[in-house]
C-alpha cells in the first residue's frame, strides 16, 4: 500500500532521497561479501573507540571572473574553501574543531589564467585553469580542490590511528580505518530483493555489507544503517550510508561497519534544530558553521576583489 510523506528536511537542502539509475555501478555490486544467503538486519557494536574525528569541507564562490581576451572573454570564477576536523574524545567526553585549513583558488576556462592581485591580508588567490568553457566545469574543479582538501585530512588522521568519519564518499583508498559517510542516497545500489531489507532495520543496525564497483579502479565496502526511527517517516527515514576501501581486509570492514552503526546513532541530529536531521550528525553541523565562518565576509571579500583588481589594472574592469 502506498503512502504519502512529508519529508522532514528543509526544502531549500532537496530530498535525502533523489536516486538516479545513472550513478549506479551496473552490474559491479556484489550482495554476497558478507552474507552469501538471504538477509537480515544485523546490530552495530560499540568497541569503545576512544577517539573518532568527524572531517567536512565547505566551499563558496566569491566573484565572477572574466579575462578581456583580443579573441573573445574568457570566463573565470575566484571562491574559498575550508577544511577541518571535530575531534570527538569519547573518554572525556568532549569534542574540539582541528586542523581547519582555508585556501583561496580561482579557476579559468580556455586552459587560460591570469594572477588574481593580493586583496587584502589572507586574500590571495591560486590561480588554475581548465579546457572548458562551461561554467559547471569551473565549479567542479574548484569542487574537486575541497574533495581533495577533505581526503589529505583525512588520511593524515587515519595514519595517525585516528578512526575518521568523513562527510561525503570516501576519495582515498588507501588501508586505513576511514568511513565516508552519505547521507543523501543518488544511486540505488541494492537489487530489490535486498533493498527489502530496509524498511527492517531499527536505530543501531545495518544491511550486510556490499562491494560497490567490484573489477572497477575504485571498489568499496558499504553498508545502509538506520540513525533514527522518525515518527510518521517512511522506510528510508533516518537512514544513511557508509563505505571503507576494499583496500582493508573483510574483517576489518565489517568490524568498522559494526562500530559506525553503534557509534553515530549517538550523535544524530535533531529536527528543532538541524533542517537536515537526522542524518547531518551533530558534529559534522558544528564543523559546517565554524568553517563558514572562517571563509570570511562575503560582501567584503567581494569589495576587495574589485578594488585590487582595478587598482592593478586601472584601465581593465576584470571583474564582472
Amino acid at each position: 500500500m502506498s503512502r504519502l510523506h512529508v519529508e522532514g528536511w528543509a526544502p531549500e537542502f532537496g530530498s535525502p532521497f533523489e536516486t538516479d539509475d545513472s550513478l549506479a555501478d551496473d552490474g559491479k555490486v556484489d550482495e554476497a561479501v558478507e552474507v552469501d544467503g538471504p538477509w537480515s538486519p544485523i546490530p552495530g557494536v560499540d568497541d569503545g573507540i576512544e577517539v573518532v574525528a568527524f572531517v567536512d569541507g565547505v566551499q563558496r564562490v566569491d566573484a565572477r571572473l572574466t579575462i578581456d581576451e583580443p579573441e573573445g572573454p574568457v570566463p573565470g570564477i575566484c571562491g574559498t574553501l575550508a577544511v577541518g576536523a571535530v575531534c570527538w574524545d569519547r573518554t572525556v567526553p568532549r569534542s574540539k574543531i582541528e586542523r581547519v585549513r582555508v585556501e583561496r583558488l580561482a579557476v579559468f576556462g580556455h586552459g587560460k589564467a591570469a594572477p588574481v592581485p593580493v586583496a587584502g591580508p589572507q586574500l590571495a588567490y591560486r590561480s588554475e585553469s581548465v579546457p572548458d568553457v562551461d561554467p559547471g566545469a569551473l565549479v567542479q574543479r574548484f569542487h574537486g580542490a575541497m574533495r581533495k582538501a577533505e581526503a589529505v585530512l583525512s588520511e593524515e588522521l587515519a595514519k595517525q590511528g585516528t578512526f575518521v568519519v568523513a562527510d561525503g564518499p570516501i576519495n582515498d583508498l588507501s588501508a586505513t580505518e576511514k568511513v565516508g559517510y552519505i547521507k543523501t542516497h543518488r544511486a540505488p545500489y541494492l537489487s530489490p530483493v535486498a533493498a527489502g531489507i530496509i524498511a527492517r532495520l531499527r536505530t543501531g543496525q545495518r544491511t550486510p555489507l556490499f562491494l560497490i564497483g567490484k573489477g572497477g579502479a575504485f571498489p568499496r565496502y558499504s553498508w545502509y544503517f538506520r540513525l533514527a526511527e522518525i515518527s510518521g517517516g517512511h522506510s528510508w527515514t533516518g537512514v544513511v550510508r557508509a563505505e571503507v576501501s576494499s583496500h582493508v581486509d573483510l574483517a576489518t570492514a565489517r568490524r568498522v561497519a559494526d562500530r559506525t552503526t553503534a557509534v553515530l546513532p549517538l550523535v544524530a541530529s535533531q529536527p528543532q534544530v538541524e533542517p537536515r536531521a537526522p542524518q547531518n550528525l551533530v558534529p559534522i553541523a558544528a564543523l559546517e558553521r565554524e568553517l563558514k565562518r572562517r571563509l570570511g565576509d562575503r560582501t567584503f571579500i567581494h569589495r576587495a576583489l574589485r578594488s585590487a583588481v582595478m587598482t592593478a589594472q586601472p584601465d581593465l574592469g576584470a571583474v564582472s
